[in-house]
C-alpha cells in the first residue's frame, strides 16, 4: 500500500507547478487575495502511510506561503504599523510564513482545522492526540497520538504568525515569521521603550529577562549605559533603581537566543526585576495575524495539489494561541480583504479574559501576559472582554469583543471559550461572562458558547513533584471535553446543529465569588490554605496615541481601577460549583483546585502559580479522616466498595455523553482514568507526601 501511495504522490507532484502558478494568477490583484504563491517543498505520506479508521491514509505537505497586504485595505486599516513597513513596486508589503498541511490523502469534504502555534510549536496534537509531534514535526504514526483529528477527518494546519520564538533545541523546527519591520520617514530606525520584567526561582549570577520561552527587542545600543534595572516585591510596589554599575549586559546563552543580563551579588527569589531601555525597529507584529487570515482564506477558496477547497474552515488555540484568536476577533481580523470570514468557527483553549489587549501594537512582545504575579504593565488583558455588548463604569463605554468581527453580510464566527479553574485565579476569566465590575453577569452573544471545566489547571497535570509550589498539582482531565467539544463546533458550523449550552459559573446563582467570600466558604483542614487574592488587571494608561495608533509613550504605563474578577464558588469539598461537570468533580477523589501556591524558597509565597492547580485526596477511611481532622467525608464513606465507585463513574460518564461533554468513544479511556487513581489513592500512604501516586505507569 505504502508503494501505491507513493507513486500516487509521484503523480500528483507533478501537478505542483501548476498548482503555484494558478496561485500567482488568482494573486494577481491584491484586493482579492493576499497570499501571492505558494510553494510546497516537502510531500510525503504520514505516519508511514498508516490508515486511519475509515477516514485511510494520511499526507504531509510542507510548504513557504508568500503574501502581500495591501495597506490601504480596509481589512487591514487596524493593523498597527502596516503602513510604516518597506513596499514593493505595487505598493505591498510582502512577507512569508512556513507552513505544514497533515490532511487525509482522499481529502473530499474535509474541514480544515487550523492550529494557532504556541511560541513556535504546534499545540492541538499535544493536547488533543495526547502526543506532542517529536522536533515539531509530525511525521510518525507515534507522532499521531491516538490518531483522534485523524480518525475524524480533519485537515491539519500549522503556519508561523510570530518573531519572538527562542532558538530550540537541536533538530527542532519551530514555525517562526519573517515579520515586516516598521520604519520611519526615509527608512530610518523607529525607537521607543521597551520594559522586561523577570524573575528568578533560584539564586542566579545570570538571568534572562525575555518572557518565557521567547525573546525580546534588544537594546538599540549595545550594553546600553542608560538602560535602567530596578527591584520590588510586589508588582505594585515603587521601584527602587539599582546603581549602573553593578549590572551589566552579558551575551545570549546561543546566538540569536534572548539577552542576558549579570548582577553583581547575583539574583534572588522573592525579587521582580524589571529591566528598561530604548530599542529600535518594530516588528509589525500583527502582520502576522494577517497572515493566519489570509492563508485560510487561500486554502477556502482553492483546490490545493489534487484535492479540493475544504468544506469549511475551523480555527484553534491554546493559552497564548487562543488569546490571539480573540485579538483577531477584536480586530476584525477574521474578515479577510474581500470582506469574507476567513474561518467559520473558532475554538479558544484557556484564553483567560480573552486577549483582547496585546499582539497588535508597537514594540509588543507577544509572549508576555499577567498572572498573578508577573507581566501586569503588559497590554493583554482590556476591556472589552464579553462577546455581547457591555459597559465599563469607569471610562463609560460600551462594546463587545466582537464589535468588528462581522463579515460584509454581518455574520460572525461560530465561537467557544474554554477555560479551566485556573484561569478564574490568574488569567481574568470571569470577565468574558460578566460586566467589568464584576458586578452583574453578561450573557454572551448569539452563536458563542461558554465554558469552563471545574477543578482543571492550565493543562492537565503532569508534573510528580510539589516544588516549586506547596501542592500537588490537580490532575482533572479536561482533554477529553474538549475532544466532544472541538466536533460540536465542525457539526454546528457545518449543519447548524446546537452545541452544548453554555456551561460557565455566574453571579446570579451564587457560582462567582469574591476571593474573600471563597475563602470564608472553603472547607478548612483539608491540607489546603486557598489564596488572598487573584488576578484583578488594572486598566492601563500607555500615553495618547495608545488606543488609536498602538504606541506605548509611557512605559510602564499608569494604572488605573481594577478590573474586578471572580472565582468559582466551592462547594462542601472545595470543589469548585458549576460549569462543565466532568467525572472527577461528580464523583470526586478529593479536593481539585484551581490554584497552588508558591513555596516560600522560590520566592512570592502570597502568589498563586501561573499554570498550576492542585489536589488533595480525601481520607480512605473514617478513622483517617478523624485522625487528621478532616472535614470531608472519607472514600469509605462516599463509596463503600470499589465496585460501587465504579458505577459511579460509569453513571457520570454516561451523563456526560449525555451532556455533550464526553464522546462515546472516550467513555472506556475516562473510566480508566478516574477507577485507576482510585487505586492509587487508595494504596496510597497519607503520611508520604511525594506526588507520584498521581500517575500510572
Amino acid at each position: 500500500m505504502l508503494r501505491e501511495l507513493m507513486r500516487e504522490f509521484m503523480r500528483r507532484a507533478l501537478r505542483t507547478a501548476t498548482m503555484v502558478l494558478a496561485a500567482c494568477v488568482g494573486a494577481a490583484l491584491p484586493a482579492r487575495a493576499a497570499v501571492e504563491r505558494v510553494e510546497v517543498t516537502e510531500r510525503t505520506p504520514f505516519a508511514g502511510g498508516m490508515s486511519f479508521a475509515t477516514v485511510g491514509a494520511y499526507e504531509k505537505i510542507r510548504g513557504v506561503a508568500h503574501f502581500a497586504l495591501d495597506p490601504n485595505a480596509p481589512a487591514n486599516a487596524r493593523i498597527v504599523d502596516l503602513k510604516l513597513a518597506p513596499r514593493d513596486a505595487r505598493g505591498l508589503v510582502v512577507f512569508d510564513s512556513p507552513f505544514i498541511l497533515l490532511r487525509p490523502v482522499k481529502a473530499e469534504g474535509s474541514t480544515l482545522l487550523y492550529d494557532v502555534n504556541n511560541r513556535g510549536n504546534i499545540g492541538i496534537l499535544g493536547q488533543v492526540n495526547g502526543r506532542s509531534p517529536a522536533l515539531n514535526d509530525p511525521t510518525t504514526a507515534a507522532d499521531a497520538g491516538d490518531g483522534f483529528l485523524m480518525r475524524h477527518g480533519f485537515s491539519l494546519l500549522f503556519s508561523a504568525w510570530t518573531w519572538d520564538v527562542a532558538p530550540p533545541p537541536a533538530g527542532a523546527k519551530p514555525l517562526v515569521l519573517g515579520t515586516p519591520i516598521a520604519r520611519g520617514p526615509g527608512g530610518a530606525a523607529i525607537t521607543g521603550p521597551v520594559e522586561n520584567e523577570f524573575t528568578v526561582d533560584a539564586p542566579a549570577e545570570v538571568a534572562v529577562y525575555a518572557g518565557m520561552s521567547g525573546l525580546t527587542y534588544e537594546p538599540a545600543t549595545p550594553d546600553d549605559p542608560k538602560a535602567v534595572l530596578t527591584i520590588r516585591a510586589r508588582p505594585d510596589d515603587p521601584r527602587i533603581p539599582l546603581a549602573r554599575a553593578s549590572w551589566r549586559f552579558v551575551a545570549p546563552a546561543q546566538p540569536g537566543g534572548p539577552g542576558r543580563v549579570r548582577l553583581d551579588g547575583g539574583f534572588s527569589p522573592g525579587v521582580i526585576y524589571e529591566l528598561t531601555y530604548v530599542a529600535k525597529d518594530p516588528k509589525v507584529t500583527a502582520a502576522g495575524l494577517a497572515g493566519i487570515r489570509d492563508l485560510l482564506a487561500w486554502f477556502r477558496d482553492h483546490p490545493f495539489e489534487g484535492a479540493p477547497a475544504p468544506k469549511q474552515e475551523l480555527i484553534y488555540g491554546i493559552s497564548q494561541s487562543g488569546r490571539l484568536i480573540g485579538r483577531m476577533l477584536h480586530d476584525g481580523l477574521d474578515v479577510d480583504e474581500t470582506g469574507r470570514l476567513a474561518f467559520q468557527g473558532a475554538y479558544l483553549e484557556v484564553p483567560g479574559g480573552g486577549g483582547s489587549g496585546g499582539f497588535n501594537s508597537r514594540f509588543v512582545q507577544p509572549t508576555r501576559h499577567p498572572s498573578m504575579l508577573q507581566e501586569h504593565d503588559h497590554p493583554s488583558d482590556a476591556f472589552p472582554f464579553t462577546t455581547a455588548p457591555s459597559k465599563d463604569p469607569v471610562t463609560g463605554q460600551t462594546a463587545s469583543l466582537l464589535d468588528h468581527a462581522a463579515d460584509a453580510k454581518g455574520q460572525t464566527p461560530k465561537v467557544m471559550f474554554a477555560n479551566t479553574s485556573t484561569e478564574f485565579w490568574n488569567r481574568d476569566a470571569s470577565l468574558i461572562g460578566t460586566t467589568p465590575d464584576g458586578g452583574h453577569d453578561v450573557a454572551p452573544a448569539a452563536g458563542v458558547r461558554l465554558y469552563a471545566f471545574m477543578g482543571s489547571q492550565h493543562y492537565v497535570g503532569r508534573s510528580h513533584v510539589r516544588a516549586p509550589y506547596l501542592s500537588c498539582v490537580s490532575t482533572t482531565d479536561h482533554y477529553l471535553p474538549m475532544r466532544a467539544l472541538i466536533l460540536a463546533l465542525d457539526r454546528w458550523t457545518a449543519t447548524g446543529a446546537e452545541p452544548p449550552p453554555s456551561a460557565y459559573p455566574q453571579i446570579a446563582n451564587g457560582g462567582l465569588l469574591s476571593v474573600a467570600a471563597y475563602d470564608a466558604a472553603f472547607p478548612k483542614g483539608v491540607g489546603l490554605t486557598p489564596p488572598t487574592d487573584n488576578l484583578h488587571e488594572q486598566r492601563l494608561d500607555f500615553g495618547p496615541r495608545f488606543e488609536s495608533q498602538g504606541i506605548a509613550d509611557r512605559i510602564p504605563p499608569l494604572k488605573g481601577p481594577d478590573y474586578v474578577s471572580r472565582v468559582p464558588a466551592p462547594d462542601a469539598d472545595g470543589n469548585d460549583r458549576g460549569g462543565v461537570r466532568m467525572i472527577e468533580m461528580e464523583v470526586p477523589l478529593g479536593t481539585h483546585t484551581g490554584w497552588n501556591l508558591r513555596s516560600p524558597e522560590t520566592g512570592f509565597p502570597w502568589a498563586t502559580a501561573r499554570f498550576d492547580g492542585s489536589f488533595a485526596p480525601f481520607a480512605r477511611t473514617e478513622a483517617e479522616r478523624k485522625a487528621a481532622h478532616d472535614p470531608r467525608p472519607s472514600l469509605a464513606a462516599r463509596y463503600p466498595t470499589r465496585e460501587a465507585y465504579v458505577a459511579k463513574v460509569k453513571a457520570a460518564a454516561a451523563a456526560q455523553v449525555k451532556a455533550g461533554f464526553l464522546l462515546p468513544e472516550d467513555v472506556d479511556r475516562a473510566v480508566a482514568e478516574n477507577v485507576g487513581l482510585y487505586d492509587r489513592v487508595m494504596a496510597h500512604n497519607p503520611a508520604d507526601q511525594s506526588c507520584e501516586y498521581l500517575f500510572g505507569s
